[in-house]
This record gives structure tokens, sequence and C-alpha cells, in this order.
């Protein structure tokens, strides 16, 4: 496993340059990340290096879509990491053009979300490394996908034993909120939070391009160019504090949020974090 220092480094390229396939790979090919063929920014959210990462391994994954999914990759999510559940946090569009596969002994969870997305506004990244877009844009987030979080949580506290994966199209946005919220829960200091955050730079090097066009795309941006485009598309550990601190201004912290938005109790809450550090 890369120390967190090797992984922070590369994990800081700007997304207009190239990370090599030499330089990428031997990270991709081990811990945090798993290396499920077919698949993308796959990782354990309990194998990301730091201080104080108590959370488990080998029960909570991350990744990119899964529609390119080979039979070997298959084999991995079904038998080296035992996968019960998979959460997909796509829109209706996104799952209609890229299907999820079926997976043999394995759940597929998908629940649409309160409202559709909210294009970006470019103009909101503009400003110093895009930190008022990118709070607005993940308490959104935070805000809609409110269901699935609930359904995550409940399995968390009901289902310790059955490992799962949340993914969405990058596995870097959605994805990312939901890991941040779990780690959080499960005691880890901010500093490997957002290095768990951050290391979808690395994640997603080998889509870059197709991810680049998407973003492009999805926010209606003339070209690459536009004001704000570059800083959306870039993934920096100021923009997540932004969210985080944006998260403690709106509900008091993520545990406050667990509680008094998505209706968990004390003691729902102390099973959750207890089974996110012990099987």
């Amino acid at each position: 496993m890369a120390d967190a220092a090797a992984l922070l480094k590369l994990a800081e390229t700007d997304v207009s340059q190239e990370i090599t396939a030499a330089e990428y790979t031997p990270v991709l090919t081990n811990p945090p990340f798993v290396f499920v063929d077919g698949t993308f920014n796959t990782r354990d959210m309990g194998l990301v290096p730091g201080r104080h990462n108590t959370m488990r391994a080998n029960f909570a994954f991350r990744s990119g879509a899964l529609t390119q999914i080979t039979d070997n990759g298959r084999a991995v999510l079904e038998g080296k990491l035992g996968i019960k559940r998979v959460f997909d946090l796509r829109s209706p569009e996104e799952r209609r053009a890229a299907p999820d596969p079926a997976l043999e002994g394995v759940e597929n969870t998908w629940i649409q979300s309160s409202r559709p997305d909210s294009t970006p506004d470019l103009d909101r990244f503009v400003a110093g490394q895009g930190e008022d877009g990118y709070r607005e844009m993940y308490l959104e987030v935070l805000d809609v996908y409110q269901e699935s979080w609930k359904a995550i949580l409940t399995h968390v506290r009901d289902r310790p034993q059955d490992p799962f994966l949340v993914h969405c199209t990058a596995g870097r946005d959605r994805t990312g909120v939901l890991s941040g919220l779990l780690l959080t829960l499960a005691g880890a200091s901010p500093d490997t939070v957002a290095l768990d955050y951050l290391l979808s730079r690395i994640g997603t090097e080998p889509v870059r391009m197709m991810l680049l066009d998407f973003a492009v795309a999805g926010t209606n941006a003339k070209s690459q160019d536009q004001p704000g485009f570059y800083n959306l598309i870039n993934l920096r550990a100021s923009c997540w504090k932004a969210f985080v601190d944006g998260v403690q201004k709106e509900y008091g912290g993520f545990e406050q949020f667990v509680t008094d938005k998505l209706g968990f109790s004390k003691d729902d809450l102390a099973k959750i974090k207890a089974n996110l550090t012990k099987p």
C-alpha cells in the first residue's frame, strides 16, 4: 500500500495534466484501490491510509459505473470481495443509458432522488478554487439523496456481515459525499477523509477524457475553457473542506445530519458507528 503522502501528491495532479499509466497502474492495483476488471475508481474505504482510519476493511466499497465490468470483474465482486449489495446513486437517465449488470447473489438497490440534480452554475466555481460552487453542489447532493443515505445506513446498522458497494457514474462526487459521511462516522481524521475524496483524481485517470466530455455536457459549458469549468472538474482539499464547513453550519455536523435530518436514533447512530469499525 502506498503511503498517504505519496498518494496525496499524485492525487493533487491537475486534471488538465495526464497521470501516466506508469504512474497510476501501481496505485490502482494496490490498496486502497481494488482491481475489478471493467470498472474504475474502485476502492475499499476501510483501507485509505492515514491517521485514525478506524473503518474496517472488506465491508464498504466505492466505485464508478459498473456497466463495462468483465466476467473476471464479476468474479472479483461476487467472490473475492463478497459484495452482497450494490447501491446505485445515478439518475434515471444515467441508468437507462448504462444499466447496472445483474450480479449473482448481489442485491441491486436504486432509490429515486427527491428531485433531479441541478445543473452546476459555472459562475459559482470561478472564484478561488471553486469552493463556493462545491459547497453548494455537495450540500444539494446531501439533501436530495437522503433516501439513499437512509438505505445505506440502515444496511450498515442491520447487515454488518454483508459487504456493499456504492457507485455513481464517475464515483467521485455523489459517491464521494457518501464515503465522506461513512468515514466521518467511523472516526477517520479529517485529513484521511479528504484523502479518500482526492483519490478519485487517480481512480478516474483511465477514463479522464470520457469524464471531461461528460462534464461539458452536464454543465452546458460552451467549451472546457469556460471560466469555472476546470475548477469544477478538479478535486481539491479546499473544496471538500468548504463542504464540510457547510455541513457544520447547516446541520451541526454529519452526526447531527444522521439523527436530526435522516431520523436515526442515538442508539441507531451508535450501532452504525460500531458496525463501521468492528465486524
